[in-house]
């Protein structure tokens, strides 16, 4: 059996998350997902609070820093 875990929560810096697999393979395959899966909800995360920002202001925040026309960075585009 091959197995990985997950640890060091900020709010839960106790928890723990144990993962079993069949193979050495099959555990890089779930830690390859979950990391897709938290820049995800980080690119997710970014884009509405652009969205707010720039419904608050009128301007786009990410602007300033030569960003704005990033793809990865607009509604309705998937990495």
């Amino acid at each position: 059996t091959f197995s990985f875990s997950l640890a060091g929560f900020i709010e839960e810096p106790e928890r723990k998350y144990c993962f079993e697999c069949d193979s050495e393979e099959q555990c890089q395959e779930w830690v390859e997902a979950l990391k897709r899966a938290s820049y995800e909800f980080m690119r997710r995360s970014l884009i509405f609070y652009r969205n707010e920002i720039q419904k608050m202001t009128g301007k786009d925040p990410l602007e300033q820093y030569g960003i704005s026309e990033e793809a990865r960075f607009q509604l309705g585009t998937h990495k």
